[in-house]
């Protein structure tokens, strides 16, 4: 569980929770290198334990990052951080941070949007996917949580690459639901568990095409699996039937998308985009308009004596969930009963058709030989439908159907690689026996190797690029002063994110990471003034120390005592830093040497600074301690010149007359004591 604060990837701190899932949480956070807010979605811990998840997650991450659209969430950067409490490694997601509402909530909010910008949304949605597709990218989760609403009105798309990890997993469906959250927007082929494509997100989007138009989706149920049977078995009502002023343009796209093979359904995103186009220019749209219920033909089903298919028909849909023993999860597989028995009639028809037509068949060309002995009929046969199909089947095919194939390599995805996109002509069309076809199959994504960029300046780096062949966008972000090469010039490209000799698509998107000029200033104080420079040659910087003086009897001459900018700041590396170096004082501040002996004298009047020597006065007398100064020629605290003279005085004991009792002194005392002056003593300077 993460908390406020913390770093994930020495580099994202993490602020608030802004939103959870069933697969993650998503938090705001800060980007400290770039400093810019981004938002980080982290997977669940549960399903980070599973190495299987973990390594899938991580490589759809990767695929994810190199979408650059501007309807898709730009993904900035992957990682993984040690959970503290599992101690599980947790994949994590970081993204742009979108400030908007999701469509979810623009539905919870009840109102009711006008067709047009349902159709508007649903476009927005379909170019992402268009792109996302073209690079290999298929979402297999469009729902309105994952759609997002700038306030600008851009529709963004989320989640790319998340969905697909859980898709590949071996889940069933009632625990894939509870990691999706719901299941009212799986393909019929999702939920019967079957391999997936682009169509399966296509028919996504017509589910949330359907909801935007008539306000709630086009399957309901009590449980998931319940509506994953109807997304297989039953069809939706037209939206027009909900909402009135749903066109029967708009009721024929939402009911194409919705198809439940995905033959029948729009190829490609582009296909439907062009379709929505077309609908909002009140243009005639390329899928068909629906027949109202009233124009269709009544048909007359044969009787079952099957007590099973009775029940699989009139069952609820949720009883399939209800006979599930306790402790066992109901997967995608769905009843077939009822199919098997439908089967069975279809087959009995056809049958009966099938004699029928030969008869009529063998009868007319009968007759038309013998009219026509000498012309015989041209015929022509329908081009089969080989659209993804592998290349040898659909070869086959065509030669089963007495064609000639003809193949030609188209870029494609990689899903694509090997299977046929598209013919020519197109499938149904009628042409003579013998007819050339034309079989484009797709030969995956066209490749080209990235050249090395490093050295060059950004603009000629781009013009290497387009010359090479590439035609995706360009980012660049600032090295880091920290680890920044030193010889580099400003503006220099240090590296690129694809790297020299990858192999990528045209379309892809490239990161140059580029010199700054800068480095980081080092740690001058303390040094000497030799040392600092140095230091700051060694870190790169090329101008010379700019050096002022500071009286300072504290530190060594010379030594550095401040300096500009700080440590750490960066600074171009042809700037001048400066520092401010230690110089000795010319003046000294006189101490106070009352009460001290000669050594002791000195030793202070040496330690204040001063270099002039000492000069000491030897007084006899016994009013002061014996051989302590009792005097000096300036008093403490005066600040003097280095080399001023200073005196003392040192009390020595003076001689004491032994007193008599005969005679009376015979003049008056000596009213001042004897005293010498001693020179300075060489030892005691």
């Amino acid at each position: 569980m993460s908390e406020r604060g913390t770093l994930l990837g020495g580099r994202y701190e993490l602020d608030q929770i802004i939103g959870r899932g069933g697969m993650a949480e998503v938090w705001r956070a800060h980007d400290t290198r770039l400093v810019r807010d981004v938002a980080v979605k982290r997977l669940r811990v549960d399903l980070a334990s599973d190495p299987t998840f973990q390594a899938r997650f991580r490589r759809e991450a990767q695929s994810a990052a190199g979408l650059n659209h501007p309807n898709i969430v730009a993904v900035y950067d992957t990682g993984e951080e040690r959970d503290s409490k599992s101690d599980v490694m947790v994949p994590y997601i970081v993204m742009e941070l979108v400030e908007g509402i999701t469509l979810r909530e623009v539905l919870r909010d009840g109102r009711k949007i006008l067709p047009s910008r349902a159709l508007e949304f649903t476009a927005g949605v379909l170019d992402a996917l268009a792109y996302s597709h073209r690079a290999g990218i298929i979402h297999r989760d469009i729902k309105p949580a994952n759609v997002m609403l700038t306030p600008s009105g851009t529709v963004k798309v989320m989640d790319f690459g998340i969905a697909r990890a859980v898709a590949d997993t071996s889940a069933t469906m009632t625990q894939t639901a509870a990691v999706i959250g719901t299941a009212q927007y799986l393909s019929p082929e999702q939920a019967r568990g079957e391999k997936v494509d682009n169509r399966s997100d296509l028919y996504s989007v017509g589910c949330l095409m359907y909801e935007l138009l008539c306000c709630e989706p086009p399957f309901k149920g009590d449980s998931p699996v319940s509506v994953a049977y109807q997304h297989v078995r039953e069809t939706p009502i037209p939206p027009s039937h909900r909402d009135p002023e749903v066109t029967p343009a708009m009721d024929a796209i939402v009911l194409k998308a919705l198809a439940k093979a995905p033959v029948d359904r729009y190829q490609d995103a582009r296909e439907f985009r062009d379709d929505i186009t077309r609908a909002l220019n009140g243009q005639p749209v390329h899928a068909a308009i629906p027949v109202a219920a009233s124009d269709l033909p009544t048909t007359v089903l044969p009787a079952s004596n099957s007590a099973g298919a009775r029940r699989a028909v009139m069952e609820p849909p949720t009883a399939v969930a209800e006979q599930l023993p306790p402790g066992v999860a109901p997967t995608g597989t769905l009843p077939a009963v009822e199919e098997e028995e439908e089967q069975k009639s279809r087959k009995k028809l056809a049958l009966i058709l099938t004699t029928v037509g030969l008869l009529i068949v063998a009868v007319v060309v009968g007759l038309w030989f013998a009219l026509n002995p000498s012309k015989p009929a041209v015929k022509d046969v329908a081009v089969p439908t080989v659209v993804g199909s592998d290349q040898a089947t659909a070869e086959q095919k065509l030669k089963d159907a007495q064609l000639v194939p003809k193949v030609e390599l188209v870029e494609s995805t990689e899903e694509q690689k090997g299977l046929v996109v598209d013919v020519d002509p197109d499938a149904g069309t009628p042409v003579p026996l013998e007819s050339t076809v034309t079989l484009k199959v797709g030969q995956g994504p066209n490749t080209l190797k990235v050249p090395d960029l490093t050295g060059l300046d950004v603009e000629e780096a781009k013009r290497k690029l387009k010359e090479a062949g590439f035609t995706g966008p360009v980012k660049t972000e600032d090295a880091d002063p920290a680890t920044e090469d030193i010889k580099a010039k400003k503006g220099e490209v240090l590296s690129t994110e694809p790297s020299a000799d990858a192999q990528v698509t045209a379309e892809n998107e490239f990161t140059f990471v580029v010199a700054t000029g800068t480095s980081l200033v080092p740690e001058l104080t303390g040094r000497s003034l030799d040392d600092a420079k140095k230091e700051a040659r060694d870190k790169g910087f090329t101008g010379e120390l700019e050096v002022a003086q500071e009286e300072n009897n504290d530190k060594p001459e010379g030594t550095v005592l401040k300096q500009s900018p700080d440590k750490g700041k960066p600074l171009d590396r042809g700037e001048t830093i400066k520092v401010t170096v230690a110089v000795a004082s010319k003046t000294a501040v006189m101490p106070d040497l009352f009460g001290m002996d000669e050594a002791q004298a000195r030793a202070a009047f040496k330690s204040a600074g001063f270099t002039s020597e000492l000069r000491i006065t030897r007084t006899q007398t016994n009013d002061h301690p014996q051989d302590r100064v009792y005097q000096q020629s300036h008093p403490a605290g005066e600040t003097l010149e280095k080399t001023a003279a200073v005196e003392i005085s040192i009390a020595i004991p003076a001689p004491v007359s032994a007193p008599t009792s005969s005679a009376p002194p015979s003049g008056p005392p000596s009213q001042n004591p004897p005293s010498e002056t001693l020179p300075p003593q060489p030892g005691n300077s």
